[in-house]
């Protein structure tokens, strides 16, 4: 369980990665990225950024690819914005949870199709 300081730093670089990402890096290899959420470490020295990027698996890669080579960038701006002892070390991840999601809806729209299709031929 993770302390309410780590939660409070985890919204705050959530949101100012958030910013800085959308506002101040400009690669056009980086596709449409958000954010889905942070784990800080308990020392606060380093963060795991858990993304989504929308696009093929390769442009996800790609995408992953630019902010892992951009994470220097990132950390330095965030800590110009934010004033802390320490800036924690960022590190990327994709978070293909979102699609898992997705998949698991549309299998179940299928399900709800193939049993609606049964019904009518049963009263058929």
């Amino acid at each position: 369980m993770a302390s309410t300081r780590q939660q409070k730093m985890a919204r705050v670089l959530r949101d100012e990665l958030s910013r800085i990402i959308r506002e101040e890096v400009n690669d056009p290899r980086l596709g449409l990225v958000s954010i889905t959420g942070v784990d800080v470490a308990p020392d606060m020295k380093s963060a795991r950024v858990y993304v989504s990027v929308y696009g093929s698996q390769d442009e996800q890669q790609q995408s992953l690819d630019v902010l892992v080579r951009a994470s220097g960038f990132l950390r330095g701006e965030f800590g110009r914005q934010i004033n802390l002892r320490y800036t924690p070390q960022l590190f990327f991840e994709l978070d293909t949870s979102l699609e898992r999601g997705a998949r698991v809806v549309e299998l179940l729209h299928e399900i709800e199709k193939e049993q609606q299709k049964e019904h009518h031929e049963d009263q058929a």
